[in-house]
């Protein structure tokens, strides 16, 4: 069941945009040197906006005050469009009836957008 939702969210539940949107991100970060640590952050949100039935984001036990620090700095120049982006396709997934799962995994994604440093990615089983 995983795998076709998956499937279908690549194709339908603008899994690819999003993934984009964040490589995009991660260029830009990557371009800064300085904020290195971001890029890395928004490829690996990025194969999780990819695939994200199956997974979910939990926070990291020991992440500090300097991940809550850089944390702020994302929310600056990339969090807040990332996260509006997701929000954004959320309330239009939601608006039709096969598309709530998605809009519901969208929804699930906007936390980790907004604040992504001091999480990870785990898989469900």
């Amino acid at each position: 069941m995983r795998l076709i939702l998956n499937v279908l969210w690549f194709i339908f539940g603008s899994g690819l945009l999003l993934a984009l949107a964040y490589g995009l991100a991660a260029l830009i970060c990557f371009a800064l040197i300085v904020t290195i640590p971001f890029g890395v952050a928004a490829l690996r949100l990025a194969k999780y906006s990819l695939w994200p039935f199956g997974r979910t984001i939990v926070s990291r036990p020991g992440a500090g005050v300097p991940s809550g620090l850089a944390n702020i700095l994302w929310v600056v120049l990339a969090g807040w469009w990332l996260a509006l982006t997701h929000l954004t396709a959320g309330v239009a997934l939601c608006c039709t009836i096969i598309g709530i799962p998605f809009g519901i995994a969208n929804f699930k994604l906007v936390p980790a957008a907004f604040w992504p440093l001091g999480r990870e990615i785990v898989e469900l089983d």
